[in-house]
C-alpha cells in the first residue's frame, strides 16, 4: 500500500532562505537597544540594591528614533507611507526625542542627588 502521508520527491521544493524584511530587522534593532537597557537597569539593581526611578523620559527616546528610522526605511522599503509623510513623520519624532532628552537627564540625574525633582502628588 503506497504511502499517502509523505510527498514524492518531485512533490518537494526546497526552500531557500528568506531574510527578514527591512522593517522586521528595524524593530529587532530597536527591541535590542531596550533589552541593553533593561539589562543595565537590572545590574544597577544588583550591584546597588537600589532600582532608578523617573526614567520614562529618558525610555522614550529611543522608542521615538527608531520610530522616525521605521517610517523612512518602511517608505524606502515598501513606499507606504508616502515620502514627504514619512520625512515629516520621522523629524517629528526626532525632535521629540531632543526635546525630550533633557527632561530625562533630569530625571536620572535625581536619582543621584545632583538635581532635585519631586514629583507632584496630589
Amino acid at each position: 500500500m503506497p504511502e499517502s502521508n509523505h510527498l514524492n520527491d518531485q512533490d518537494r521544493e526546497e526552500k531557500g532562505y528568506t531574510p527578514a524584511s527591512p522593517v522586521k530587522r528595524t524593530l529587532a534593532w530597536i527591541a535590542l537597544v531596550y533589552v541593553l537597557i533593561l539589562l543595565a537597569l537590572t545590574t544597577y539593581y544588583f550591584f546597588t540594591g537600589t532600582t532608578l526611578g523617573n526614567l520614562a523620559p529618558l525610555l522614550t527616546v529611543p522608542g521615538l528614533i527608531g520610530l522616525g528610522i521605521l517610517s523612512l526605511v518602511s517608505w524606502r522599503s515598501t513606499g507606504r507611507p508616502g515620502k514627504w509623510i514619512a520625512i515629516l513623520l520621522a523629524v517629528v519624532c526626532w525632535l521629540l526625542a531632543i526635546a525630550t532628552i533633557p527632561i530625562g537627564i533630569v530625571g536620572l540625574l535625581s536619582n543621584f542627588g545632583v538635581v532635585g525633582f519631586t514629583v507632584l502628588t496630589f
